[in-house]
């Protein structure tokens, strides 16, 4: 143990001379803003007789490969104040029992044992870890940990503005930012929250206190957000940023898929044909970021490329979890629980064999699974459209709708036909917006003023009689009490002919009413509640899901609306459908018929019906 200590007071020495001196006394760390102070006279002799005379890195963070774990993340809280979609379901996750959490305390235990034995930055996750009551505290005992060099956060940037301040002052020095999206209305689709405008502001109030590079990190994915790239890169042209495009991951409950994820590769040359002067910057030791910069440009970017291209050979990152289990590898589901062996009155040497042996086990490549591993995806996944929508090239302001129809996965119905690609004619920016969450089938098309014909099916097909008169004719309502529940879904469309001068108006959002297509969407979406409250002698349904998709027909100066709706009950739905349908388009009349009057409400049609005892109906 006596040698351990002598070898790790030299490496301390070893690290820099913003914690420590010739001495070997600890110093204040300068905070970001502050100047560098000068090093000691004779300091740089001396730190090359220690590098030459190093002692070997410790052996219970260096794991079988040869990889030494000098960073350590730590988990400050499992909850969140945001419900990111490719992070977490909309209902939140299963919390573990605050008597499971480590303590404050045992936080600062684990973090003083790891830099002991040479870890030398750490980084505070979640969660959102600014959520944490003492976590000012906690960066504050952090930093006087002697031989820490950094002490970073990552953080959604709800609490940044207000926090940052007090947090420098405990000696954070490193601040990364997620950020999806540049859109307001976008941003509160993805995370299901509002607070754009209260990241923005975290963001530059980073700047301003003088981190530099205020680290941004963006999640991409196709269909939402990759239509942003530029805009991103854009802003490192005023501002010290450094935004890390990031390949899309898969967790428990993101829904993950290939045809989700944007690789390295495919962002680069978009950059690339924008900026075709962008220059390769030399990559640091253990860096999962590949990083570029433009000539002139104040920041830069990065690529992190945990799927197309892993950095796993290079890996030095150990995290613990909330609940304190020591994680080697984030796609990993291997975990030691030190919170219990801690709790069970474990020794130092103890706790170090146990992390020894866990860091021993870390396998070579992503916990081992080489699925994950390739250097581009599947062949099969390059006949997908790059950019089937033709939208790459619109501006924030109009990527308000743009896309989100392509990542939102559809209702399971097989002839629910999905706006994407009908009929649309080619090469002409479209706007379009869906509220469905998960869009994702291939496309067919639907011809505008088209006579599809009707297609039915199953049992009892048709019917000579109506079913809402009585025996003497007069109006009545079904009663459906002794028909069993099953699954009905239903999708109605609708076409609302505007005009080059209404069209042009709504495909750039710029409607003195606002986004006609978001306004009608919502139209859509009430209204397939309020059906019964409309139609008389429709039955109450309890919807358990409606989908209501608008987008752009720029051949024709024309929104497509397509409204989907799902319930398990007695009765069917398509009444509920093409309500929703009806409305949305009356909505964008409504919204447009200040510039003109000349506006067509048409093919307001069932495309398709499933589930009752007259059988499923689709329209050809």
């Amino acid at each position: 143990m006596a040698s351990r200590s002598a070898f790790r007071m030299l490496r301390r020495l070893l690290k820099s001379s913003t914690r420590g001196c010739s001495s070997g006394a600890p110093v204040t760390q300068p905070r970001p803003g502050e100047p560098s102070r000068p090093a000691r006279e004779g300091l740089p002799m001396r730190l090359q007789f220690l590098q030459e005379h190093a002692a070997p890195f410790s052996a219970f963070l260096t794991d079988s490969f040869g990889r030494q774990h000098s960073y350590l993340r730590i988990s400050l809280t499992e909850k969140c104040n945001l419900r990111c979609r490719y992070c977490m379901p909309e209902e939140g996750v299963s919390l573990t029992p605050k008597a499971d959490l480590l303590t404050t305390e045992e936080i600062l235990t684990l973090a003083r044992l790891f830099v002991k034995e040479g870890v030398d930055k750490i980084r505070l996750t979640g969660g959102e870890p600014l959520i944490r009551p003492d976590v000012v505290d906690i960066v504050a005992r952090l930093h006087r940990l002697e031989g820490l060099r950094t002490i970073g956060v990552t953080t959604n940037g709800i609490n940044l503005a207000r926090l940052l301040p007090q947090l420098q002052q405990a000696g954070l020095s490193a601040v990364n930012i997620s950020l999806d999206t540049l859109v307001p209305a976008k941003f509160e689709f993805i995370v299901r929250r509002k607070g754009f405008h209260k990241v923005m502001e975290g963001v530059h109030k980073a700047i301003e206190l003088g981190y530099k590079p205020v680290k941004v990190n963006c999640v991409v994915m196709r269909g939402l957000n990759e239509d942003e790239l530029l805009d991103f890169v854009a802003l490192t042209e005023r501002l010290p940023l450094d935004v890390r495009f990031i390949e899309y991951m898969p967790f428990d409950g993101n829904k993950w898929n290939f045809r989700k994820m944007v690789s390295y590769k495919e962002m680069l040359d978009t950059i690339q044909q924008q900026w075709p002067e962008l220059e390769k910057l030399p990559e640091e030791d253990s860096s999962t970021a590949k990083a570029f910069k433009i000539p002139g440009f104040q920041g830069q970017i990065s690529f992190i490329t945990s799927m197309s291209e892993h950095f796993c050979g290079t890996c030095n990152r150990l995290r613990i979890t909330a609940d304190g289990n020591l994680k080697v590898c984030l796609f990993g589901n291997s975990e030691v629980s030190l919170r219990d062996h801690l709790r069970a009155g474990a020794s130092e040497e103890e706790l170090l064999r146990i992390i020894g042996a866990a860091v021993g086990r870390k396998k070579r490549q992503h916990a081992g699974l080489p699925w994950m591993l390739r250097d581009s995806p599947p062949a099969s996944w390059n006949t997908l459209s790059r950019d089937p929508l033709h939208v790459r090239n619109l501006s924030v302001r109009q990527t308000l709708s743009d896309q989100m129809a392509t990542l939102w996965k559809r209702l399971r119905v097989p002839m629910a036909l999905p706006l994407s690609q009908q009929c649309l004619g080619s090469g002409s920016p479209q706007r379009h917006y869906s509220c469905d969450p998960d869009s994702d089938t291939h496309s067919k098309c639907l011809s505008i003023g088209s006579q599809d014909p009707a297609v039915p099916s199953g049992p009892g097909l048709t019917s000579t009689q109506l079913t809402h008169v009585d025996s003497e004719g007069r109006a009545a309502m079904v009663d459906v009490g002794g028909k069993p529940d099953t699954e009905r879904v239903a999708v109605a469309s609708a076409v609302v002919l505007l005009g080059p001068v209404a069209f042009r108006l709504v495909q750039q959002n710029q409607l003195k009413k606002g986004d006609a297509l978001a306004v009608a969407q919502l139209a859509g979406v009430q209204a397939a509640k309020l059906t019964s409250q409309l139609i008389p002698l429709c039955h109450h349904v309890a919807l358990s899901h409606v989908q209501v998709q608008l987008e752009l027909d720029s051949t024709r100066h024309a929104v497509l609306i397509q409204a989907s709706c799902r319930a398990r009950g007695p009765t069917g739905v398509e009444m509920e459908a093409l309500t929703s349908a009806a409305m949305a388009a009356l909505t964008l009349y409504d919204m447009c018929k200040a510039v003109s009057r000349d506006i067509v409400v048409a093919e307001v049609k069932l495309i398709s019906k499933t589930g009752g005892q007259r059988g499923d109906f689709h329209r050809a």
